[in-house]
């Protein structure tokens, strides 16, 4: 950290005052001493926190507001808050071990008996301050001009300035000094929740990506936020876990830097209580990024960006360590707040970063995904290493949302179940509700449409959840329905919250969807009616899973495009009191399990079967895990069950295909212990499993041809061009050995080259048609196939040498793409362009893979 670096930290003076109680000291002693005794505690808040903080990320003699004695200081002067605190567990994990000091109830402010709050000046101001560091919390200073630091009021200064913005608007005189004088060196930090605040939507804790589009669209439309737009470095914390830093330096980019375990506010629990100052640390964490690049002269932005992962590091400590235990003010915050140790939970490695992507096409804001922007390989290549090597491992880099057994990666997926993550915890915390709450779920069965909401239900109150489930297409009259909910509320009244999945609700009764009209009472009012009597039901989650419909969209009558046909559908809707059912629904998600369900949209299909396939596996045959975490499969049974185009039966036929082979005593799952053919069939169309399962042995076989075929490609296309060696122009049964193996090599790179574009071979019965690259897709298939080239050559002894010389093993193309020739490039890009015609010839087919989105396809 620099040395000679002059800080000044100011604005807004509060003083925290903290009240905790502990237990009796004795039961001898005097009787105060046998009673519970009050603690109190004065501690710094605002500016003079953030002050001890920065003092303590940069090591730095700090130019600041200062209260000498804190004991002794007058509260009748300046502005404070109370908090009662209590002791919380560490960490969530463990509720019995080590507990600190938090808040556990904000009792509010007060302020001094007559006129504005205290404020304080900057002790020993100096002029030429390299960097100010600002907490404006909106409780006088940003108005007050006497006790602005020298630095922004001196005509000519130019420091870097960090704006800690609690009251985002324009009005204010400091914010109008600084846009006038200082924005080019101004990072403006504002915590999300004071966006929201404000009116600003903002979606929070669904997923990031929905979170961040959200931000860019807010801060390009928002007319409250236009002039947050001109900032050029713009910082918005969201809660512990995420920040996203939009940078306007003569164009508009914003970039997201997120924990991918966990969601905004997901990494604290209400049982762990709160604390105060976590935006002033996580400022003082990218004080600290920014004070070591301006002594090395780096780039802002980097240093930004480092900051943000620094940043958000401290702010997760510092809520980790509390106040302590016991209490002790001359020791808060703590230094390891700022320590990097090999034992810490979270490290800014941890902490992944992405651009934001906004697509010109409303329709494809939703085909963002984070999984493929972090990744450089092929989402078939991301599946393959999950059943490998595990989930944690695949996708250490990659949000995944997690509740109990239940894991996911994709962003529809996610948002719909944190959706419904949230509206349980909202419920089953509130008191006094009269009525259950209402949520539906749409699946195809087998889709495993009752299991993820139990398990989100079990990871928020697993003691307090009890389930119950009945299926509507068994029950023949509704007394017996009466009885379902005479079994409802007999849980209710044990205290517990009765977790009831109305399987198949829209079946029929008494005509199309004939239960609905039983359920509207119940729904609405939380009461039943047994003949006179009507009969409260308590606190219950009534999940009405769907029969007939495998989306809501479809039991909506959404997806039927005749305009007559809809206008049927919606009177016959409408007289079996669907919209009054909808109304009292809360939320509703769509299960998608290892089928795709759109071939535009439904993207992460495949990774869908990856997980379930690697969770089956762990489950069910533990043993073909090895001591490394890798998953003993064969290639070609991996390659048929994630590549197959359909499960007859969803989930239940990969669990049943996994059954029916011959596990129990096998240490990896061979081919030869797979199920009949026969039994096959029941779950998968068994020609097209069996032509995946054997793909690489039809391709090995047909390695020769292949290559045969393009060794004469090369000669047609070449046969103009006298500097070709004469060695490779012999006959295929003339040439040595060693270049029909890189023949050879070419034909085996094809596959995982084509991956790279998104292009699968397939191998068919018929002779398929043969496409044709686009120039784009020959720009990025070129660069790839000379460097797998390139490393096979290299690994076979050969290096660059300015003349190919085959005795040597020199070659002057053993350079990067970059530093062809712009001949080698052209013969390279023939080359390839003739890959489909060649591999047609042997019953290949290239097929575009179908987790492609419109919005892509369209940039090849």
């Amino acid at each position: 950290m620099p040395e000679n670096l002059t800080i000044v930290v100011t604005g807004d003076i509060c003083i925290n005052r903290l009240l905790w109680i502990t237990d009796p000291q004795n039961a001898k002693g005097l009787n105060w001493q046998t009673h519970e005794n009050i603690h109190s505690a004065l501690l710094p808040g605002e500016a003079l926190l953030l002050t001890k903080l920065v003092a303590l990320s940069t090591r730095a003699a700090i130019l600041a507001p200062q209260i000498t004695d804190m004991p002794d200081v007058s509260l009748t002067e300046f502005l404070s808050s109370t908090a009662e605190l209590g002791l919380f567990p560490e960490t969530a994990d463990k509720p019995k071990g080590n507990k600190k000091y938090r808040v556990s109830r904000f009792l509010g402010f007060t302020g001094p008996a007559t006129g504005q709050p205290k404020l304080l000046p900057v002790e020993n101001d100096n002029a030429d301050a390299d960097m100010v560091i600002i907490d404006d919390e909106n409780n006088g200073f940003n108005s007050n001009r006497n006790y602005w630091p020298l630095a922004l009021t001196t005509p000519g200064k130019t420091p870097i300035v960090l704006y800690k913005m609690n009251n985002p608007i324009d009005t204010n005189a400091l914010w109008q000094n600084l846009a006038k004088h200082h924005m080019n060196n101004t990072i403006v930090i504002i915590n999300a929740d004071d966006l929201r605040a404000k009116g600003v939507n903002i979606s929070k804790s669904l997923s990031w990506e929905k979170t961040a589009q959200d931000f860019v669209w807010q801060i390009n439309n928002s007319p409250s936020l236009a002039f947050l737009a001109n900032c050029r470095h713009l910082i918005i914390p969201f809660g512990l876990e995420g920040a996203i830093y939009y940078r306007n330096e003569g164009s508009k980019e914003s970039y997201l830097y997120f924990l991918p375990y966990a969601f905004e506010g997901g990494s604290v629990k209400d049982s762990q209580g709160r604390m105060s100052g976590l935006t002033s640390c996580f400022v003082a964490g990218l004080a600290r990024s920014i004070a070591s690049g301006y002594a090395h002269r780096e780039e802002l932005p980097f240093s930004i960006g480092d900051g943000i992962r620094t940043g958000i590091v401290a702010a997760q400590k510092f809520f980790l360590t509390g106040f302590g235990n016991p209490v002790q003010a001359d020791r808060f915050p703590s230094p390891a707040i700022f320590s990097e140790w090999e034992k810490d939970f979270v490290s800014k490695e941890d902490v992944q970063d992405v651009i934001i992507r906004i697509s010109a096409n409303a329709d494809c804001q939703s085909c963002w995904y984070i999984l493929k922007d972090k990744s450089s390989a092929n989402l078939a290549e991301i599946a393959y290493s999950i059943v490998k090597n595990g989930v944690k491992q695949a996708l250490k880099f990659i949000p995944i949302a997690q509740f109990g057994k239940l894991q996911t990666v994709d962003r529809t997926e996610i948002e719909s179940y944190r959706s419904i993550n949230n509206l349980m915890s909202e419920y089953i915390a509130a008191v006094n509700t009269v009525r259950p709450l209402c949520i539906a779920v749409f699946g195809t069965p087998g889709s495993g449409k009752s299991f993820g909401v139990t398990e989100i239900a079990a990871s928020i109150a697993p003691a307090l959840i009890r389930k119950l489930n009945f299926n509507l297409s068994q029950l023949r009259s509704p007394l017996e329905l009466i009885n379902a909910f005479h079994k409802v509320r007999d849980i209710s009244l044990e205290g517990k919250i009765p977790l009831v999945f109305f399987d198949e609700f829209d079946s029929a009764f008494e005509g199309k969807l004939g239960w609905l009209k039983y359920f509207l009472a119940p729904m609405q009012d939380g009461v039943f009616r047994e003949r006179d009597s009507l009969h409260p039901i308590g606190k219950a989650i009534f999940v009405f899973a769907g029969g007939t419909s495998s989306t809501f969209e479809e039991f909506c009558g959404g997806d039927i495009s005749d305009e007559q046909e809809q206008k049927y559908f919606l009177q016959e809707f409408k007289g079996a009191k669907g919209p009054d059912f909808l109304s009292r629904l809360r939320g509703y998600v769509n299960i998608l399990g290892p089928n795709q369900t759109d071939q535009q949209q439904d993207q992460l299909f495949i990774i869908r079967r990856a997980m379930l396939l690697r969770s089956l596996l762990e489950t069910k045959v533990p043993q073909l895990i090895n001591d490394n975490d890798e998953a003993q499969i064969d290639n070609g049974i991996l390659r048929a069950l994630l590549k197959i185009p359909r499960y007859k039966h969803e989930s239940r036929s990969m669990e049943a295909i996994l059954e029916m082979s011959m596990l129990n005593h096998a240490k990896k799952w061979e081919q030869s212990y797979l199920p009949s053919k026969e039994q096959l069939k029941m779950h998968v169309d068994e020609e097209q499993f069996l032509r995946h399962l054997m793909h690489d042995a039809f391709f090995s076989e047909k390695i020769d041809g292949i290559s045969l075929a393009l060794h004469e490609k090369l000669l047609s296309l070449t046969k103009d061009q006298p500097e070709i060696d004469a060695w490779l122009r012999r006959p295929w049964a003339e040439l040595d050995e060693d270049i029909k193996n890189a023949f050879r090599n070419q034909a085996k790179r094809i596959p995982n080259v084509l991956l790279k574009i998104n292009y699968d071979v397939v191998s068919v019965k018929e002779t398929p048609e043969a496409i044709e690259f686009t120039d784009k897709e020959l720009a990025m298939l070129a660069p790839v196939e000379h460097k797998l080239w390139c490393k096979q050559q290299k690994a076979a002894g050969w290096r660059y040498g300015p003349h190919k010389d085959r005795q040597q093993k020199t070659d002057p193309a053993l350079v990067a793409w970059e530093a062809l020739t712009e001949e080698k490039r052209k013969q390279m890009i023939q080359m390839i362009r003739i890959w489909p015609e060649v591999l047609v010839k042997a019953n290949f087919k290239i097929e575009r893979l179908k987790f492609l989105c419109h919005c892509e396809a369209m940039m090849l």
